[in-house]
């Protein structure tokens, strides 16, 4: 199977970019965007001088228990940067969400509760709301995170969004907001 049906499969159809948007990103914009792929895995990330964003990390069922992901976010945490993420919240309706939490967090990451992040799904026209999870080697700030997402979100998520869904994604500061007072800690009962 390819390696983006794979993905497509797996994650929401809200959360997918589509395929000529992630090749073309592997494309034009490999200096930053990659992928990491094996037979039961996908890992898309970017990668800048100064933090790491994991667009979408996918490991097969029949993988699931080996301590494979473990493995790739270890490969991502060896570079010494933060590194960043969205996650649904909990569904519990969807034991998966919770199991991706429960991942996270045994792997050291931290809910950033400052950062608001809703983006209206260009697939569905649905605002979709996503939690930001981060891992911070030298304890940096959820400011550092926010600035790292409003970067991610005008780079990667908005690139060439008019050529690939024939509509533009709304703009940053409507999406990303740093200043949630009233948000829970999504790992703290995890």
């Amino acid at each position: 199977m390819h390696w983006y049906e794979k993905l497509r499969d797996y994650f929401p159809v809200e959360e997918m970019k589509s395929r000529e948007h992630m090749e073309t990103l592997l494309k034009e914009r490999s200096d930053i965007y990659h992928k990491d792929e094996g037979p039961k895995h996908v890992l898309m990330y970017v990668e800048t001088g100064d933090f790491i964003f994991i667009d979408y990390l996918f490991v097969s069922g029949s993988a699931r228990g080996e301590g494979l992901g473990g493995k790739l976010i270890q490969k991502m945490k060896d570079k010494n940067k933060p590194i960043i993420l969205e996650v649904e919240p909990v569904d519990y309706e969807d034991t998966d969400t919770e199991k991706r939490l429960r991942f996270y967090k045994r792997a050291g990451f931290q809910h950033a509760t400052s950062i608001g992040y809703n983006r209206r799904s260009l697939a569905t026209n649905e605002v979709n709301s996503m939690e930001i999870l981060y891992w911070a080697p030298d304890d940096e700030s959820e400011e550092v995170i926010y600035q790292a997402m409003k970067k991610t979100y005008q780079d990667i998520h908005t690139y060439k969004d008019k050529t690939f869904y024939g509509d533009e994604y709304e703009p940053v500061e409507k999406v990303l907001k740093n200043d949630r007072e009233d948000a829970e800690d999504v790992l703290k009962e995890i």
